[in-house]
């Protein structure tokens, strides 16, 4: 799980980077990676003064930044336009990388785009 928890950091580190590949949902993946090898690791990647405050802020509020709505459905979006007219991939797969893109779109949808006023965390 350590292991893992670098190998997602890394991945992580790259999306700084390069704009096309998320940041959060690796960190993320790090930090529970972490939580089960490494307390040390853990509390340096929760309070890290960059990456810390998206991921307190998920983990407190379940809340993704309207901004990264934006970003994330977009990039689905040319994704799979990609894969419809250059890719050439049959019906049946385009079909399911749109399924599997719509059910991440509802999702992140879903969630809210900023933690409640009285800054309250429902149910944790």
């Amino acid at each position: 799980m350590l292991a893992l928890g670098l190998v997602f950091t890394a991945i992580g580190l790259v999306g700084v980077i390069l704009p096309v590949l998320p940041t959060t949902p690796f960190m993320l993946l790090a930090l529970w990676a972490f939580s089960r090898s490494s307390r040390r690791f853990h509390v340096w990647l929760y309070t890290h003064h960059l990456f810390g405050p998206p991921l307190q802020t998920w983990h407190l509020y379940r809340v993704i930044p309207s901004k990264v709505k934006v970003f994330a459905i977009s990039i689905m979006s040319v994704s799979w336009l990609w894969l419809a007219f250059g890719a050439g991939l049959g019906l049946v797969p385009l079909a399911g990388a749109g399924s599997v893109m719509a059910f991440g779109a509802g999702f992140i949808l879903h969630c809210p785009s900023h933690p409640p006023p009285d800054g309250d965390a429902p149910g944790r």
